[in-house]
Order: structure tokens, then C-alpha cells, then sequence
């Protein structure tokens, strides 16, 4: 943002007229290195245009588009002069604001001035300022902006109170980072009050960041239409109560339960619902400033009736016959205005606005296209280099295995269309042409399926396509003379940037999910297909997967995935678990510089990859997938024989599940139990938390098919991290130590007592398991063993489990250090390497760069594990581990030596963590975790393995 420094001030300035004035603003630009000496003649060209007059004494020089090559560096000289000018205009100037803009920066400049000119006495108190802080003062007034806005809105809620919406419309504005966490508590503190036609108001001061009104509205009106939520600040909110108060006067507040985003933000901004309105792009390359504003409010005066004027994302509508308020909106290039008007002849005068913007409003203009339309890069990046030959490469480790192929590198292809069409019709029809068949496609690939995170996440894309929101926006921009592929992409990619836009790295990934569902379609519209594979077996290279993507492998070709963005947790990483095929992401980009048909060793455990590999290091690799291929064939037929250690010590290999539907497939593969089962796929699969009898019946499914193996479920693990649309919890900083697992359990206390009576009820004659997740302390512990106490004896011993225990889940290393307090009251623990591994060593296991050094063998992971198994056994109580580690190849013999007494892994890797543990004693296990114990850093500690 372009802002004013005191020494950009220059006092006491003298010219014999404005020519001159222009000729010394000129040199001190110049003297400070912002821009070249031919940019003087673009200050004069620029006032035989038009004035750049603006009000109060005060005048804006600056270049014309062409003059623009001469600017440097952006910035700004304000120059006083205290005798005055008189400007060739017939103005009287005593301040020019000189402005060397290289884009569209100098608005910002322009909305603080609009504030000023609003002032009385301005001008005479900049022509009297003796030093260059009065004037910074007098120029340079914070503009502290109110939000109501489509990102405060919450529309559809489902919630059943006023004190429900009142906390989701907090959460919208913490999710905004316009408060702060004890904004939300007071709200939550505080009854609602009613405004009448079923509006309610809850506000508060406490800790705002910026002013804003948020409305939530639920999901099916009735009593409560919906809750404002109010962040007071000052009087900067008065604008939005002056808002509020003027819909009410109106009589439609009840219009807003069921309404649109943009008919709130239409009624909000005061448009009637009897009012003609229009929605048109600014072309102007510069934005909306004083030359094209100037034009803009001459048409709208000519009309004869009053016309407003709004930014279309939000924000107060305006007189559009106001210079100031029209260059107050700071409307860029591409944003669009929302222009409305009442009476006889509204529909003819906003028609001459809106020709009169797209021919430019005086200026020459260019149509505007999303998908090309960026702004210019001050340098090309450099390339990027190179990955060297024969040399291991760390990223992301996303699915085990190793592979070893030639490469085939997935460019995406070029979409070329034209940004306008003239035919709408004809465009509406194709894109929706476009869209049924995309929806066809998925229906054959979800039928096609060979997963059930494959099938689900592939629904899901079904679900997107019929998004009427994405299809509405995409309608708006063909209306508005966009071709069916322009409009439609500038839907998807507005979405897409909002998703990752998120604070949650969960849901920002989700982005890839819209692009890819976007590029369907598009590829679809423009005719194009995705390159064909080799016919030979590969390791395929990309930019990024989408899911879609990865369901159409032919996993007979593909030996594995490597990509230069993604994370572990994105939908792409977790198909490509669900297939079996190995994978490494968020390699870099310097992974597409490799070439079709290279030879790569891609390692989906040790998340790394070696290009151009050596004949020595190449048949090491192919040595160790022979060797792989062989334990896998063994493994499966001994699959069903009893989980112990080549001297018979037994340690139980279980599943971890995402699905209840999956148990089944968990016994198949030779599973002793579930060691997890995450229930909260259950809540994320429901619109709203899933009553009792929903809950046993899923529960029941997974039991009946373990058919008298225990069942080890977590309760509800959701939070700052995995939210639930409706449960909003506050926008945190830091989401992974913020409200989530018990903690946020413990907020709602009737849905975890919900939960656990369907466990309950749904294990009668079952062995079952109950793990608390997030537990830092007893404390917490305590708290929910007095709710399952009272349901073990509300509930007759023939309606519920008698074979039940209730532990906790060790994530925390406070519990671990705690260990020995949580033993005496606990059933059992289970460790969950991956959260331990990342809260013990500050390394987030999705980070690109520093994942690969979170490993869970690091020493100080271990001798957490080694307190709680000690702390456990002390008391008679056993420990699994549920994280990745459990299913590391090294990392097995140093579990079991610890004492672990069962290992829960994903599915498929249940035949081969049985093989592993045959080929072992329990005294060798015990050597190895002393001699891991011993080392001082992960990558020691497998060294050291690997050399015994």
C-alpha cells in the first residue's frame, strides 16, 4: 500500500504558475529516484486530458499510462505552496500530491484524500502547516473501514436458536480476522436482543481488530430469521448500524432468511427490492481514479434521478454523483460495481452507466479475463534448477512403497478460448451441456472405483459440480458478455483462492479439489484432453494431482506419484494411499524440470526420490523391491496366523479405520481388531450432528463385521483444524493447539454424551474400546469418566458393552510425561506417533520443507513412548501405537522392545507388520530400543538400526 512519509514533504514551495508547479514536482521526483526526467512531459500530458483537480486546494499530478515506462519505483512527493496557485482550471491550489504509480497503487493515496476533502478548512490549514507532520496529519487521516461484506456473511446455518446463529456469526468475523477470540466469548456470554421482524443483535467491543457486521441466518426459517453480530470499534460501526437500522425502517428484514448473498448485501446497502439494479467490471487498467470517476459521476448526474453505487463483494453503497464517495470505493481494474436506481426511468439511465463503463469512461480499455488478466511481475523468476543425477531428493512422503521406472511428466494442457462472446444463450447452454457431461464422467469413475476414499471424494466432485453458487457466478460473468470457458473459470479459480485463503491447511488443500473439477469442465468446453500416458510401466511427474486425476490411473502402468506441490493430508495423497501406489509430494518445482523417460527411484516411506540413478545404486533399489515383492506375496498368505514375535511373544496388529464399511475389508487382510476407528467421519458425513440411532447403527456395522474382535474407537476429533460446518468454532492462529479433540468435546458435553451411549448400545457382547483424543492431563480425563460412569449405570447391562474400557490417546507430550497419573485411572493408552512426534519436535508433518526431519524415531519421541509404556505396565494397563510409525518397517523391533503391546496400522499394511514381526525375537527388539535410546537424533538412531 502506497503511504505517506514526512519526508516526502516538501515546504515553502514557490512557482510563477501551475506549468512550473508541475516542472518542480517533477524534479523532486526525479531527485528521489522514482522516476526518470522524460516523465515530466507525462505530468503535462496528463493535465491537457483533464484536471486532476481534487478538492480542498489540493491537486493529484500524475503521468499518463504511456508515461509509466519512465517510473522506477512507486511513491509519492507532496509539495506545499503557501502563497497558492491558480490552476488551469480556475482552481486554487495550495498542495500537489505527486504521484509516480508503476500499477494502481496511487488509490489508496486517493481514498485517504476523499476523507480529507470531506473536511472543512483543510486547504487553509495545509497553506498555513510549518512543518512536514502537520501536513502528514492533515493528509494522511486513518481510514478505519467498517466490513459488511460476502466473507461476514453466514447463510444457511443450521441452527435452531438465536444463541446458536449469535456464535456462528462470530465465528465468521473471528474466521475474517476481524476479532479476536474474546470477541467470540463475550458474544457467547450474552443473550441476543430482538430488532423485530425475527432479527436479532448480539455485539460486543472486546478485542476488535476492525469494525464489522456479520448475519447469520439458518438453515430453514422460523421464528429467528437471523442474528447480526456486531464488532464495535469507536464510531467507526455507526455506518453499519445506520445500515441496519435503515433495513428494518424498510420493513424487510424478513427477507433475509433464505436470501441469496447478494440479495443481503443488496438490502443492506439499501437497495429496495423494487429497485433496478446493475452489476458491470471495471475495464479501466488503473482502477477507478480521479479521471474515470470524474466521468463516471457526470454520466450518473445527466440521468435525473438519484443512482448508489457498490462495491459488489460489499460495503455501503454510495451517491454515484459524488466525486469523493465514487473514488472512496477504490474500485480496481476487474472488480465489479453494482450500480441501483428507483423510479421512472431507472432501467434507461443505469443502461447509459453501464455503456459508459464498458467504453471506458474516457479511457482506452481491454476486456477483462480472469484467467489471464494478472498483474504484471516487476521480474521473470529464474529457472529453476536442475535435480542433480544419482542423488537423493527429500519432499513430502505420502504412500508408502518403492518404485523404479522410466518417468512420464503430466504437463497441463492449454486452455484456449475467447474471454467475450456475444451469444449468452448459446454460452449458458454449453456450460451446462459441459457440466452434465463432467458429471457423467464422475459417475462412471465413482462406479469404476476400486476404493472407498476414492468413491467418496469423487462424490464429493458430483456434489461440487451441482453447486448452484459456483453455476450462479459463472451465469453472472456470461451475462456480462463472458464466454461459457471465461466465465466458468472465473468461478472456479474466485473459489479456489477463497479456499486457500483458509487458515486450516485441511481445507485450504481442498482447493486443488475445485481446480480440478474446474479443469474438467474446461477441458470439456475447449475440447481438450488430458496427455496420454505411455503404455509402458512409469512413475508419473506433475504440478499437482487432482483427485479425479489419480482415480483414472491404471494402477497395472502407474508405479508411482511424484509431484512438485501438495501436502500429505490433500485428497490426491490420500487416493494414492487408498490405491496402494507409492507417493511423494511437495517436491518443488525443479521435479518438472526432469525429462520424459528418466529413470526415477521414488521411495513413497523415506519420502525421496533419485533421478538418473547410478547401475550400482539402481540395483540396490531393484534388490530391495524384489525382496518387497516377496515379503508382500508372503505376508498376504500368512496373513490370517496370530501376530508375534519369532520366540512367540504375541503383540496384536490391528487396523485403522475412516470408514465403519471398511471393517470387513480390515479382517480380510488378516486384522486382530480396529486399533482406531475415527468417528468423526460419521459427523463430517451428516448436515448436522448425527443423532443416536444414526450413530449405533454405523457403530454396529464395524462391529458386526470384526465378529468378536475388539474395537478401539476415538470419540469425536474434530476442532480449530477439522471443523464442522455446524459446529463453528473461532478462527485460531494456530489451530493444531487450539480447540479440538476433548477440549472442544467438553464444550458440548450433550453431543460426546450422545455419542457415547451409541457405543454403548451398539456393543452389546463386543469387545469395545474408548479413547479420549487431545488429553493433556487427568483433569480432563476425570471429566468425561464421570459422564460414562452415569451411563453405565442408566443403561440395563443387557442394552450395553460389558466388555468396555475407556483410555486416552498419548498426543500430547504432557500426557506422556504424566503418564504415571493417568495410569492409575485410565484402561489403556494408545500412542498417536504422528501428533506426538510433531507437538514434541515443533515440526508440523505437512510442512514441505521440514516434514521429512519429523520422524517418529527421533530419541526424544521414543523415551515418551518408553514413559508411557513403563507408567502402563506399572499398572497392569496395556498401550498400542496408532500412528505411521507403527507400520515403519525399522521403527517395529523398537516398539515391541519398548514394550508396545499392540500396533495399529492401515489396512494394508497389516500382512506385511505381521511378517516384520516374525522376523524377530523379543531380546533382539529389546537391543534395538536401547540401542535407538541412545542416540542423539532420529537420523542416528536409523543409522544405527540399519548398521546392527
Amino acid at each position: 500500500m502506497l503511504t505517506l512519509r514526512q519526508e516526502d514533504i516538501l515546504l515553502g514551495c514557490e512557482a510563477s504558475d501551475w506549468q512550473a508547479a508541475l516542472d518542480h514536482a517533477a524534479e523532486a521526483l526525479q531527485a528521489a529516484g522514482l522516476v526518470e526526467a522524460d516523465y515530466r512531459q507525462g505530468l503535462h500530458a496528463r493535465e491537457a486530458q483533464s484536471s486532476t483537480y481534487l478538492g480542498n486546494a489540493i491537486a493529484i499530478p500524475h503521468g499518463t499510462p504511456e508515461s509509466r515506462r519512465h517510473v522506477k519505483q512507486t511513491g509519492v512527493r507532496v509539495l506545499q505552496f503557501p502563497r497558492g496557485l491558480d490552476w488551469h482550471d480556475g482552481q486554487r491550489v495550495h498542495v500537489l500530491v505527486t504521484i509516480a504509480a508503476q500499477s494502481d497503487e496511487h488509490l489508496d493515496i486517493l481514498r485517504q484524500l476523499t476523507h480529507v476533502l470531506d473536511r472543512d478548512g483543510v486547504g487553509e490549514r495545509l497553506a498555513a502547516a510549518d512543518s512536514p507532520a502537520q501536513v502528514a496529519a492533515l493528509l494522511s487521516r486513518a481510514v478505519v473501514e467498517a466490513r459488511l461484506d460476502a466473507e461476514t456473511l453466514c447463510l444457511g446455518f443450521p441452527a435452531h436458536s438465536a444463541e446458536e446463529l449469535a456464535l456462528a456469526a462470530a465465528a465468521r468475523l473471528r474466521q475474517a480476522g476481524c476479532v479476536a477470540p474474546g470477541f467470540v466469548a463475550a458474544i457467547a456470554e450474552q443473550a441476543p436482543l430482538a430488532l423485530g421482524q425475527g432479527l436479532w443483535l448480539a455485539h460486543s467491543h472486546r478485542e476488535v481488530a476492525t469494525p464489522a457486521l456479520a448475519l447469520a441466518t439458518p438453515a430453514e426459517p422460523g421464528a429467528v430469521n437471523g442474528v447480526f453480530c456486531l464488532a464495535a470499534q469507536g464510531d467507526a460501526h455507526r455506518g453499519l448500524l445506520e445500515r441496519l437500522s435503515a433495513l428494518l425502517e424498510s420493513g424487510q428484514g424478513g427477507e433475509l432468511a433464505g436470501a441469496s448473498v447478494q440479495t443481503v448485501l443488496a438490502r443492506l446497502a439499501g437497495e429496495g427490492a423494487g429497485a433496478q439494479t446493475l452489476s458491470v467490471r471495471i475495464l479501466n487498467a488503473h482502477g477507478l481514479h480521479a479521471r474515470p470517476a470524474k466521468q463516471l459521476i457526470q454520466v450518473a448526474r445527466a440521468q435525473g434521478l438519484p443512482i448508489k453505487v457498490r462495491l459488489a463483494e460489499g460495503g455501503e453503497a454510495v451517491a454515484a454523483s459524488s466525486l469523493t464517495k465514487v473514488i472512496g470505493l477504490g474500485a480496481r481494474r476487474g472488480q465489479r460495481l453494482v450500480f441501483s436506481a428507483e423510479g421512472e426511468g431507472a432501467r434507461e439511465a443505469l443502461a447509459a452507466i453501464d455503456q459508459a463503463v464498458r467504453d471506458g469512461l474516457g479511457e482506452r480499455v481491454t476486456p477483462f479475463d480472469e484467467g489471464r488478466d494478472a498483474p504484471p511481475v516487476e521480474a521473470s523468476a529464474p529457472a529453476p534448477e536442475p535435480l542433480a543425477a544419482d542423488r537423493p531428493h527429500p519432499a513430502v512422503a505420502a504412500s508408502p512403497g518403492l518404485a523404479i521406472a522410466p518417468l512420464f511428466v503430466m504437463r497441463t494442457p492449454r486452455f484456449d478460448y475467447p474471454a467475450r462472446a456475444a451469444d449468452a444463450a448459446e454460452q449458458e447452454r454449453r456450460l451446462g451441456a459441459a457440466i452434465r457431461e463432467g458429471a457423467e464422467q464422475l459417475e462412471a469413475l465413482v462406479t469404476q472405483a476400486r476404493g472407498g476414499e476414492v468413491a467418496e471424494i469423487l462424490s464429493m466432485h458430483e456434489e461440487m459440480l451441482e453447486d448452484p453458487e459456483l453455476y450462479q457466478a459463472a451465469l453472472e460473468g456470461i451475462r456480462d458478455g463472458a464466454s461459457a470457458e471465461a466465465g466458468w473459470w472465473e468461478a472456479i479459480e474466485t473459489a479456489a483462492r477463497a479456499q486457500e485463503a483458509l487458515a486450516d491447511r485441511l481445507l485450504a488443500e481442498r482447493a486443488a479439489d475445485l481446480r480440478d473439477v474446474g479443469r474438467r469442465v474446461l477441458g470439456i468446453l475447449c475440447d481438450v484432453a488430458m496427455p496420454e500416458p505411455p503404455a509402458h510401466p512409469y512413475i508419473l511427474v506433475a504440478d499437482d494431482l487432482g483427485p479425479s486425476d489419480v482415480a483414472r490411473l491404471d494402477t497395472a502402468r502407474v508405479r508411482g506419484l511424484l509431484t512438485a506441490r501438495g501436502g500429505a493430508t490433500a485428497h490426491s495423497a490420500i487416493l494414492a494411499r487408498a490405491l496402494g501406489i507409492p507417493a511423494v509430494v511437495g517436491a518443488g518445482e525443479r521435479v518438472l524440470t526432469l525429462s520424459n523417460g528418466d529413470e526415477l527411484i521414488l521411495d513413497g516411506e523415506r519420502g525421496q526420490v533419485i533421478p538418473r540413478p547410478s547401475r550400482e545404486r539402481r540395483d540396490r533399489a531393484e534388490l530391495r523391491l524384489k525382496e518387497r515383492e516377496a515379503r508382500e506375496k508372503a505376508a498376504w498368505a500368512a496373513r490370517f496366523e496370530p501376530a508375534a514375535t519369532a520366540d512367540g511373544h504375541r503383540v496384536e496388529v490391528a487396523a485403522n479405520l475412516g470408514n465403519t464399511a471398511h471393517a470387513a475389508d480390515a479382517v480380510e487382510r488378516g486384522a486382530e481388531g480396529v486399533g482406531l476407528l475415527r468417528t468423526e467421519f460419521i459427523f463430517m458425513a451428516h448436515a448436522q450432528a448425527p443423532d443416536l440411532e444414526a450413530q449405533i447403527a454405523e457403530y454396529r456395522e464395524a462391529l458386526d463385521a470384526l465378529d468378536g474382535r475388539p474395537l478401539v474407537a476415538r470419540t469425536l476429533d474434530v476442532g480449530g483444524d477439522k471443523p464442522l460446518a455446524y459446529w463453528p468454532v473461532p478462527q485460531e492462529d494456530n489451530p493444531f493447539l487450539g480447540l479440538r479433540g476433548i477440549r472442544l468435546a467438553l464444550t458440548r458435553p450433550e453431543v460426546l454424551e450422545t455419542q457415547l451411549r451409541a457405543l454403548l448400545m451398539a456393543g452389546v457382547g463386543r469387545p469395545l474400546r474408548i479413547m479420549l483424543p487431545m488429553v493433556k492431563d487427568v483433569a480432563e480425563f476425570r471429566t468425561v469418566r464421570v459422564l460414562f460412569d452415569r451411563l453405565l449405570e442408566e443403561l440395563p447391562e443387557a442394552e450395553r458393552a460389558t466388555d468396555v474400557q475407556l483410555g486416552v490417546m498419548i498426543e500430547v507430550p504432557s500426557a506422556a510425561l504424566l503418564a504415571p497419573s493417568l495410569a492409575a485411572e485410565v484402561d489403556f493408552f494408545s500412542v498417536g506417533t504422528n501428533d506426538l512426534t510433531q507437538y514434541t519436535l515443533a515440526i508440523d508433518r505437512g510442512h514441505p520443507e521440514l516434514s521429512a526431519q519429523a520422524d517418529g524415531l527421533h530419541p526424544a519421541v521414543l523415551r515418551l513412548i518408553e514413559m508411557t509404556v513403563s507408567a502402563a505396565h506399572a499398572q497392569g494397563k496395556w498401550v498400542g501405537v496408532c500412528g505411521e510409525l507403527a507400520s515403519d518397517a525399522v521403527a517395529v523391533p523398537v516398539l515391541v522392545g519398548l514394550g508396545v503391546d499392540e500396533l495399529s496400522v492401515s489396512a494394508r499394511q497389516v500382512p506385511l507388520v505381521k511378517a516384520r514381526l516374525r522376523e524377530f525375537d523379543l531380546e533382539e527388539a529389546r537391543a534395538r530400543a536401547e540401542l535407538a535410546l541412545a542416540q542423539a537424533t532420529a537420523e542416528a538412531v536409523r543409522d544405527a538400526l540399519e548398521a546392527r
